[in-house]
This record gives structure tokens, C-alpha cells and sequence, in this order.
């Protein structure tokens, strides 16, 4: 049991969710920290307000703090404009060059994976030397109608 729990925590797949989540926490971390620390000073050293995490309006002894929301949907903006810059764009102009390449009739630069190639490698030794499994198969069966 503890052989197939290690197993699956060594997969590449989840110690590359797991590194992901860390560095993206990090990161997150980081922008947050910017816009509370250097952003907002600096649009409230515009607007005269020191600090948005303390704007706050009471109804019926109720206080709503909008200051620290404004904080986070800053955070969020800059987040989601660093992902979108740093990766969405890449990806998609590297989607575009290899759509274009295929267009053209070039072949596509990226490698198969192993197993794909040794499937191939079967696949084409199977046809060489001939299948005697499928001529088998072909001659005891009747033919559809």
C-alpha cells in the first residue's frame, strides 16, 4: 500500500502540480505585497488617502471594509496580467508559428514521444514480416455481408 502511495506521489505530474501551487503561492505573495506596499501608496499619494485597507463606511453599526477589497481586486488585475503576459501571450504565438508551419506543409518541429516512436517501430516490423495473426483471423471468418 505505501509502495503505490509513494509511487503516485512520484509521478511527474504531481510533483509538478506540487512545485506549480508553491511557486504560484509565492508569486501570489509577492504581487500582493506590491500592490499593498507600492501600488496603493501610490495612486493614494494621487488621490490623498493614505492607506485603502482602512477605507471602510458603517451602516446600522455594521462596517464594511472596501478599502482591503479594493486591495485585493488589485492584486488580482496584476496577477492575472502577469500570467496573461508572461504566459498566455507566449503560448499563443507559438500556437500561431506552429499553425502557420502546418499551413505551409512544413512537418511539425515537435518530437514524439518515446513510446509513440517504439509503437511505430512495431507497427512497421509487424508489417514487414507480415501478420500471421490477421491472415488467420481473415480466412476463418466469413465476410461480412
Amino acid at each position: 500500500m505505501l509502495k503505490g502511495f509513494r509511487d503516485f506521489i512520484m509521478r511527474g505530474n504531481v510533483v509538478d502540480l506540487a512545485i506549480a501551487v508553491v511557486v504560484g503561492a509565492a508569486f501570489g505573495a509577492v504581487v500582493t505585497a506590491l500592490v499593498a506596499d507600492l501600488i496603493t501608496p501610490l495612486i493614494a499619494a494621487i488621490g490623498g488617502q493614505q492607506d485603502f485597507s482602512k477605507l471602510t463606511f458603517t451602516i446600522h453599526n455594521s462596517t464594511f471594509l472596501y478599502g482591503a477589497f479594493i486591495n485585493a481586486v488589485l492584486a488580482f488585475l496584476f496577477i492575472a496580467a502577469a500570467i496573461y503576459f508572461a504566459v498566455v501571450m507566449p503560448l499563443n504565438k507559438l500556437a500561431e508559428r506552429r499553425a502557420a508551419k502546418v499551413a505551409a506543409g512544413e512537418p511539425d518541429p515537435e518530437p514524439k514521444p518515446e513510446e509513440i516512436l517504439l509503437l511505430e517501430q512495431i507497427r512497421d516490423l509487424l508489417a514487414d514480416r507480415g501478420d500471421p495473426f490477421r491472415k488467420h483471423a481473415e480466412s476463418d471468418r466469413p465476410m461480412p455481408s
